[in-house]
């Protein structure tokens, strides 16, 4: 939030484009092929009523409706903040202390049951290993 409204930027009102798909133009809703055109004046008072009651009708909604749809998002998401403050944040960290706890059990659970047995079936495959191969004579040509 800008620390005084002189400093709001009242030309780039969407400095972070969070809205360009919405930049309608009359040649984007309303065109006419070739071939199928209709008299001149209902074109040019076509494009003339399209762009009026868009701008009309824009300000008036955001003149009845604008500052009362600020104020319930600027609401909901100080209700956001406060939920992630206050119960999500602690909620995580109880989340994480638990499984800590968790994470320590099953690593002595897997120590003590499953750490025998690998090491039990490693030493028998290991005898596998470990017997000479036997040697072939050599067969010496003259």
């Amino acid at each position: 939030m800008p620390s005084d409204l002189e400093s709001l930027n009242m030309n780039d009102r969407d400095p972070h484009s969070i809205n360009d798909h919405l930049a309608v133009q009359f040649e984007d809703v309303l065109g006419e092929p070739d071939g199928t055109h209709s008299i001149p004046c209902v074109w040019k008072n076509s494009y003339w009523c399209f762009n009026l009651w868009k701008s009309l009708c824009y300000t008036i909604m955001t003149t009845l409706c604008g500052i009362c749809l600020a104020m319930n998002w600027g609401c909901e998401f100080a209700y956001i903040s406060f939920v992630h403050i206050w119960y999500v944040t602690p909620l995580f960290k109880i989340l994480q202390l638990n499984c800590g706890c968790l994470q320590r059990l099953y690593g002595m659970c897997i120590s003590c049951c499953l750490e025998p047995l690998c090491t039990s079936i490693g030493m028998v495959f290991h005898q596998f290993g470990n017997g000479k191969k036997p040697e072939t004579p050599m067969v010496v040509v003259s």
